[in-house]
């Protein structure tokens, strides 16, 4: 079946946004790389002493340190406590523990990032019609975490959804031999493509009738008018150049200024020759240091070497703004101070970076919400209203002492506040040693339930003395 007319032009239309977007992703990206090119270094520096062009990746750092403190641990359906099982395993079974870490890092510094579902029994590496080969359930649904280089969506005006998505990418054979393809995302059908003499041929095509579009955006800041997302390196870029360019005249002046210069007042061009009368090189006349001259009135000097504490003052000026703009603790900007912080001044510092995670848990958790309900759309062949509250679990983005976690913890457990389950959780504890912790409690109980029943016991205050009743009278 070859391509309708709608279908054509909704291709190009998507292939067209990608282009245009492309430029722009690219910049991003060098900057997070550390790879940028300042165009503007200032009059100061000639065009052939760009070598000396020196890059502070504060970008890279800013995301990075985010991304560092975004680990999903599992998804919980309404009505239970613990993380669901089944959705989990799918998790694993895609690894994304790790890829979830690479979309989140490209939502970051990219603006976005995509996560596609389908059908698992179409995939390479999915086992074959006797179940011998590949490594994953076929049953188990495919889901992938695609980058913004390759992949945009259209959303609709009126349900801000995806009405519509398409990859783009390059397939390479054995031999080298490069093909253009191309995947378009409708709500009911998917159509693989590819590019033959200027034009998209139909490969195949799956009428999947989900009624949606199996594409979810995972976005970066979105804002009403804007619903593509902004990317955190946004507010790095300008002072990161001003930065690069201080640094790089630093390093011009550091090679002029490196050894004092010096001068020679009355000394004859003999001075400056071998013992063979050759002309000594103008760096070994200067190293030589000149120890002697033949005429007595000759005088040699040497001027004040230059202070360069003025280029750190400025790099460390542009380092406490973008301190100020972006919530990062000074020390992840490499200032340090005399005593090391404390574990409240750490958590003080880091409040805001904290937050900026949590904001992110909001959006990025939705997306990995929606992404899951397609996964048992898929499983169940129907959608559940119940899956409506999915919720997403991520890790605790601040960093806690262990000695304030565990009281905190014996605090809120033997106050009967929360259960011992919540408590794991809370600590940081992984649904696996969780349901381990779980089973060794539980066998504890079966040799010892009357220490069992005491430790459930709330903890009572210590009465009061009582003094003897003739004491009181007199």
């Amino acid at each position: 079946m070859a391509l309708s007319e709608d279908e054509k032009t909704t291709l190009g239309r998507l292939h067209l946004k990608l282009l245009r977007e492309q430029r722009r992703l690219q910049v991003l990206n060098a900057y997070y790389e550390g790879e940028q090119r300042v165009e503007q270094l200032g009059l100061a520096v000639p065009p052939e002493l760009r070598q000396f062009l020196t890059i502070v990746n504060w970008p890279g750092t800013y995301v990075d340190a985010i991304e560092e403190r975004l680990d999903v641990e599992g998804f919980r359906l309404p009505g239970s406590t613990e993380a669901d099982a089944d959705l989990w395993q799918v998790w694993q079974e895609n690894e994304l523990d790790e890829e979830s870490q690479l979309g989140h890092l490209d939502a970051l510094a990219l603006k976005r990032s995509f996560i596609v579902v389908g059908a698992g029994d179409d995939t390479p590496d999915a086992a074959d019609a006797d179940g011998e080969a590949g490594d994953r359930d076929p049953a188990t649904p495919l889901v992938t975490v695609e980058s913004a280089s390759e992949v945009t969506v259209e959303l609709s005006p009126r349900t801000r959804r995806v009405s519509a998505g398409a990859k783009m990418y390059v397939d390479r054979d054995a031999d080298g031999g490069a093909q253009q393809r191309a995947t378009l995302y409708l709500p009911d059908v998917t159509v693989w493509v590819e590019r033959r003499n200027g034009r998209w041929e139909e490969l195949d095509r799956d009428e999947h009738r989900l009624g949606v579009v199996p594409v979810v955006p995972l976005v970066n800041r979105p804002r009403l008018s804007k619903r593509d997302g902004r990317s955190q390196l946004d507010r790095v870029i300008h002072l990161t150049d001003a930065a690069a360019r201080a640094l790089t005249n630093a390093q011009l002046a550091t090679e002029i200024m490196a050894i004092p210069q010096r001068y020679v007042l009355g000394a004859s061009k003999g001075d400056f020759v071998d013992k063979d009368g050759k002309q000594l090189a103008a760096w070994e006349a200067y190293f030589g240091a000149i120890w002697a001259l033949a005429s007595k009135d000759a005088k040699v000097g040497q001027f004040t070497a230059a202070d360069l504490s003025n280029f750190k003052t400025i790099v460390d000026h542009y380092a406490s703004l973008v301190a100020g703009v972006t919530g990062l603790p000074m020390r992840y900007l490499g200032q340090s101070t005399t005593n090391p912080p404390s574990a409240e001044g750490i958590r003080a510092d880091e409040s805001r970076l904290i937050k900026t995670c949590e904001r992110f848990h909001r959006t990025a958790g939705g997306a990995w919400e929606r992404a899951m309900r397609l996964v048992r759309r898929i499983q169940d062949g129907d959608w559940n209203p119940e899956l409506a509250q999915l919720e997403t679990l991520w890790r605790d983005p601040a960093t806690p002492t262990r000695a304030q976690q565990a009281d905190a913890a014996v605090k809120l457990v033997t106050a009967g506040i929360l259960p011992v389950e919540a408590a794991w959780e809370d600590m940081g504890y992984s649904a696996v040693r969780r349901a381990k912790l779980k089973a060794l409690r539980d066998a504890e109980r079966l040799q010892d339930p009357v220490l069992e029943i005491a430790r459930s016991l709330p903890m009572q205050p210590a009465a009061l003395p009582v003094e003897p009743a003739d004491a009181v009278a007199g």
